[in-house]
């Protein structure tokens, strides 16, 4: 599946129409909301190909495409523009039906969503916990209330006494969680799994998962990526 390989910038040329019986994926190589996308794309077999963007120094015409500069984003042949990745995945759900990853059941369906939603507000742990240690801040409240979070999809997951959260088999919504538990470590929150056995069975599962595989990075370019975050220069393109 075609990639642009590095990041495109400002004052770059937009890439050409795209090719018919393919979709076109704007993404970034390490962004976990850009991962979600992928991650569908390769385990519905849908062929398409990549754009990088330059999420510091965005290109003028991509900001055409997702006034919000955001990525992932969706382009069709016919030149239909989606973005916001819960929105990429059930569209691409839809438009390729042969291996569904949502449940046919709205009931099952919905209780994806809601989950979904309550992940939510997990995420944006895994970057104010980090930030804060950095600025020399105590971030232990914030840890306790990490811990909690995760026991409550521990308990999601126990529940349902299944393998994954949707059942025996992987589907949508363990896609669209497991971006941020492959970085767990990278974050230095895996100590925040200590009490949510289920958890971390469920992520042992997910990493032995065809597409998952595919598509991570290990920690340690996942680290080298993070710390170029950091410093306020991100380098897109490490390992190419």
């Amino acid at each position: 599946m075609a990639s642009s390989g590095k990041c495109l910038g400002k004052g770059s040329s937009p890439p050409g129409p795209v090719s018919n019986g393919r979709i076109r994926l704007y993404s970034m190589r390490f962004c976990p909301f850009a991962q979600r996308t992928r991650l569908v794309l390769h385990a519905k077999g849908v062929k398409h190909d990549t754009v990088n963007i330059n999420l510091k120094d965005k290109p003028d015409w991509f900001l055409k495409k997702n006034p919000f500069g955001l990525v992932p984003v969706l382009e069709t042949p016919g030149g239909q523009v989606i973005y916001e990745s819960p929105i990429t995945c059930d569209y691409l759900d839809e438009v390729y039906p042969e291996k569904k990853l949502l449940p046919a059941d709205p009931f099952e369906k919905a209780q994806q969503k809601m989950l979904l939603e309550h992940f939510s507000k997990v995420s944006p742990y895994f970057y104010r916990i980090p930030t804060m240690e950095r600025n020399g801040e105590d971030t232990s409240k914030l840890e306790e209330e990490l811990k909690e979070k995760l026991l409550n999809l521990n308990e999601s997951l126990a529940g349902r006494k299944t393998k994954f959260f949707g059942g025996d088999s992987i589907t949508m919504i363990d896609y669209m969680i497991w971006p941020w538990f492959e970085r767990m470590e990278t974050f230095g929150l895996k100590h925040c799994m200590d009490g949510a056995p289920d958890l971390k069975a469920w992520t042992e599962r997910m990493l032995q998962d065809p597409t998952v595989k595919t598509i991570m990075f290990d920690t340690e370019t996942h680290k080298a990526f993070y710390n170029s975050y950091k410093e306020g220069k991100p380098d897109y393109d490490y390992g190419l």
